[in-house]
């Protein structure tokens, strides 16, 4: 037989084995369709209607798309009534010292909790998880009194020490770190490595996509907190974001535009994370539920 023939034959048999479309498939991908339309819909609403004037986004029937694209004078009013500038180095500033400290503490417990050997480990541990049936809530007076009796209480510090360590980013770390194989270890040791150098030159390197997992979800809570920021500060110069668009919904007037061009201006940098990060998301949650 002639190797065109082969090749002929092969994709006939392919094209005989191409399993036929489901009926049921279909409708799984028409009611995600539909899901993913209404999920996104108030995000375009909130975009366009940025861009809108008064009259424009109070017409009814409403109009899908702002008459003038270009129009940025919500976004200037935003801007020139609060200090949205301020606001974003705060949140930013909060954002760093949350991921650097929280990231630190979840290696250290993570590798503590999977690889070395004391007494009442697994103990400590699931009393560790037990705390994450508490609610945050419960928390946060004690967290209030503990900040002012350092006094740092409306400073960007006090944004940052209540989630220096998380109990539920330790728990997926050590899900990787359970399933690297003990041997590696045992050969580490022999070698003459240490704890320490294993840690940050064998463990962290492979735990890449898990770390990545857990700074994105780090970086979006701390984002878009807006209940402890609103206890633990008072002045403009500390406000976050989220605070920062409490704020201004009653400096600025009960005005929907602008209320759009605010939220639009503390959004889209989630997004925007969101929409290029989601599978490591995704892929880390998995290794750290799967395998751990």
């Amino acid at each position: 037989m002639s190797r065109k023939s082969r090749d002929t034959e092969t994709r006939s048999d392919r094209h005989v084995n191409k399993e036929p479309v489901s009926i049921g498939r279909i409708l799984m991908y028409v009611v995600l369709f539909i899901g993913a339309l209404i999920m996104i819909f108030p995000f375009y609403w909130m975009i366009t209607g940025a861009f809108k004037s008064a009259t424009e986004v109070n017409l009814i029937p409403p109009t899908m798309f702002p008459e003038n694209p270009f129009n940025i004078e919500n976004f200037v009013y935003a801007f020139h009534t609060a200090p949205f500038g301020r606001y974003f180095i705060n949140s930013i500033l909060a954002l760093i010292g949350c991921i650097v400290t929280c990231s630190f503490t979840t290696i250290l417990a993570a590798y503590a909790f999977s690889r070395l050997r004391f007494p009442g480990r697994e103990f400590i541990f699931s009393l560790l998880l037990s705390l994450m049936m508490v609610p945050y809530e419960m928390i946060i007076i004690t967290n209030y009194r503990t900040i002012v009796s350092w006094k740092l209480h409306d400073t960007i510090w006090a944004l940052i020490l209540p989630f220096m360590s998380s109990i539920f980013y330790t728990y997926i770390l050590k899900g990787f770190f359970d399933s690297v194989p003990e041997s590696l270890y045992q050969a580490a040791k022999v070698d003459g490595c240490s704890d320490w150098k294993y840690l940050w030159r064998v463990m962290v390197p492979m735990a890449k996509s898990s770390l990545a997992t857990i700074i994105l979800l780090n970086a979006i809570a701390t984002w878009n907190s807006f209940l402890w920021p609103m206890i633990a500060t008072n002045s403009k110069n500390v406000r976050t974001l989220p605070f920062g668009l409490y704020a201004f919904m009653t400096e600025g007037g009960q005005r929907n535009e602008r209320m759009m061009a605010a939220s639009t201006i503390v959004v889209i940098p989630m997004i925007i994370v969101f929409l290029f990060a989601r599978k490591y998301i995704i892929s880390g949650m998995s290794r750290g539920g799967i395998k751990g």
